[in-house]
C-alpha cells in the first residue's frame, strides 16, 4: 500500500492513551466472552492498537451487514454534492414506470430524506416483503406497500429503504453503488477489493452487503472524524457530514445505544459519539470531542456489550495529551495483541473412527442436507457435506486449523475448520467462517449404521441452534 493510503502508526501513549487501557479492553472482551475478530482504534489519526483474533487476518475483508448503510448514505451525499439529487426529491419522481396504480398520499409524500432517516412512514419494517418478492423487482415491491403514516413522523428500521437510495442512485448514474463509490471514496482511501451484494436485478442492496477489510472502516471513520478531507483533498463536504451524523429523529428502543437519535443511515450514540453499525458486532465509531476512532468486526449478539468496554474503559483512560512513554506495559500490548486467537478445539484424535468412515443419506430436512460422507487420516478428517445446491469438502486439523469451504444458502464460504474427538463416538467440528461474523459447530453422533448431527452458530438473527438430523449408511 502507498504511503498515501497508509495510515499512520504510533504508540498508544504518544496519543495519550495507555497501552494497559487497551489490554484491559482486551481483558474485558475476553472476561465476558464477546467474540471479537477485530480491533483498530485510532487516536488523533494514528492507529495506537490494531489486532486480529486468529484466524481473521488484517489481509482478509470481513461481511459488514448493516454498516454498509453508512458508506450507501455517503453515496447520496457525493450525489447531492454534484447536483444529481437533493434530499428533498420525492422517491416516486424516480421511478414513474414501477409505481403502483394508485398512489397513495402518503407514498407520494415519501423524500429521499424520509429514505436516508428511517421516517418513511412504514408502521413495521418492510424488507423481508420487499426482498422475498417472487419477481425480484425489489424497487417495485416496496412503491406497492402501503404506507400506513406520515412520512417523517415515526422512525421504523428500514433496510429495503436503504436499498431504495442504492436504487435511485443507480437510476441517475447508470452504475452501482460500488462502482459509483470506486473513484469518488475507495480509491482515495486506498479501498482495495470491496465487494457488495447485488439484488436479482443487479442493483447493489445498499442496506447490506459490503464486504471490506478492518483497516477500511478505519479509515472511513477518520474520513468522517476529518469531516470529509483526506490528504489534503476535500472528498465529500463538511457540511454533508455534519447532516449525516447529526439526530434527526428520535428511535425508541429497548437498548440504551440504540435510542439515541438516527442520522443519515448513523446512530447517534452516548458521549456525543456517532458510528455506523452492522449485527453481529460490526462497528465504525467517531468521537469527535475525542479525536477518537474505533473500528471493530465480530461475531457476537451482545453488541452493546462490545461498546460498553469503549465507553467503560477507553474513554475514561483518554488524556488531552501525550502521556509517558511505557516500554514495558507497551511491549506487553504488542505481544498481547500478536497472539490475539479465538479457541481451538483440544487436539484430542478418535480411537479407530475408521469405522464410521463413509456416506450417510438424510431424509428431506429444513437444513437442505441431503448427506454427509466422512473419511478420516491419522491428524485430521474431511467431512463432505452433500446439499440441494452442491457438495462441500471441509477439511478439519485436530488441534489446528485446515482451510476449506463451509455450505451457506447460496454458494459457500471461506472456513478455516478443526475437530475434536468428545467420546469414541461423537465428533465435534468447528467452522470459523472467516470472512464472515459466523462460526458453525457441528456435534457428530456416531452409532452403528447411522450419525445424528446437530449443529449450532455463535451468533445469529433467531434460534443459533439447527434441528438435529439424522443420517443412515449408504450400504450401496
Amino acid at each position: 500500500m502507498s504511503e498515501n493510503h497508509a495510515l499512520r502508526r504510533s504508540s498508544p501513549e504518544s496519543q495519550g492513551l495507555p497501552s494497559a487501557a487497551v489490554c484491559q479492553l482486551l481483558d474485558y472482551f475476553q472476561d465476558k466472552n464477546l467474540e471479537v475478530h477485530s480491533i483498530m482504534i485510532l487516536r488523533h489519526g494514528n492507529v495506537v492498537a490494531e489486532g486480529w483474533w486468529d484466524p481473521y487476518s488484517a489481509d482478509r475483508p470481513h461481511m459488514l451487514f448493516s454498516l454498509s448503510k453508512s458508506f450507501t448514505s455517503t453515496a447520496i451525499g457525493f450525489a447531492v454534492q454534484e447536483g444529481l439529487l437533493t434530499v428533498d426529491d420525492a422517491l416516486c419522481d424516480f421511478f414513474p414506470g414501477e409505481l403502483p396504480p394508485q398512489v397513495s398520499p402518503n407514498l407520494a409524500k415519501i423524500k429521499v430524506y424520509h429514505l436516508l432517516t428511517m421516517s418513511t412512514g412504514h408502521a413495521e419494517d418492510p424488507s423481508e416483503r420487499v426482498f422475498s418478492t417472487r419477481d425480484g423487482n425489489w424497487v417495485k415491491a416496496f412503491l406497492a406497500l402501503d404506507v400506513e403514516r406520515e412520512p417523517g413522523s415515526l422512525f421504523v428500521y428500514n433496510t429495503a429503504a436503504t436499498y431504495m437510495l442504492s436504487a435511485i442512485l443507480q437510476k441517475l448514474t447508470g452504475q452501482t453503488l460500488l462502482d459509483y463509490l470506486t473513484p469518488r471514496l475507495f480509491d482515495p482511501l486506498g479501498i482495495v477489493g470491496a465487494t457488495w451484494e447485488t439484488c436479482p436485478r443487479g442493483i447493489s442492496t445498499g442496506g447490506f452487503g459490503l464486504n471490506i477489510k478492518t483497516e477500511d472502516i478505519a479509515k472511513f471513520g477518520q474520513l468522517y472524524l476529518q469531516q470529509g478531507a483526506w490528504n489534503g483533498q476535500q472528498l465529500l463536504s463538511p457540511e454533508w457530514i455534519d447532516e449525516a451524523t447529526r439526530k434527526h429523529i428520535d428511535n425508541d428502543n429497548v437498548a440504551v445505544e440504540w435510542r439515541q437519535g438516527y442520522g443519515y443511515q448513523f446512530w447517534r450514540c452516548r458521549h456525543n459519539a456517532y458510528r455506523g453499525d452492522g449485527a453481529f458486532g460490526q462497528f465504525c465509531i467517531v468521537l469527535p470531542e475525542k479525536d477518537l476512532v474505533v473500528a471493530i468486526t465480530s461475531g457476537t449478539n451482545d453488541m452493546q456489550g462490545v461498546m460498553d468496554g469503549i465507553w467503560e474503559i477507553i474513554l475514561p483512560a483518554l488524556a488531552g495529551e501525550a502521556l509517558p512513554e511505557s516500554k514495558t506495559e507497551h511491549e506487553r500490548l504488542l505481544a498481547r495483541l500478536a497472539s490475539l486467537a479465538l479457541p481451538l478445539l483440544p487436539a484430542q484424535k478418535g480411537a479407530n473412527p475408521e469405522r464410521f468412515a463413509g456416506r450417510y443419506v438424510f431424509p428431506q430436512n429444513n437444513l437442505g442436507q441431503k448427506a454427509a460422507a466422512f473419511s478420516f487420516e491419522p491428524d485430521s478428517c474431511c467431512l463432505t457435506l452433500e446439499t440441494t445446491a452442491g457438495e462441500t469438502e471441509i477439511s478439519c486439523g485436530y488441534g489446528r486449523y485446515e482451510q476449506g469451504r463451509f455450505p451457506l444458502d447460496r454458494g459457500s464460504a471461506l472456513a478455516y475448520s478443526c475437530a475434536s474427538w468428545k467420546s469414541e463416538s461423537t465428533l465435534e467440528v468447528m467452522c470459523r467462517l472467516v470472512e464472515t461474523p459466523f462460526t458453525y459447530t457441528l456435534i457428530c453422533d456416531f452409532s452403528p449404521g447411522q450419525v445424528e448431527i446437530s449443529v449450532k452458530a455463535n451468533c445469529g438473527f433467531g434460534s443459533t441452534e439447527f434441528p438435529r438430523i439424522v443420517g443412515k449408511l449408504d450400504q450401496r
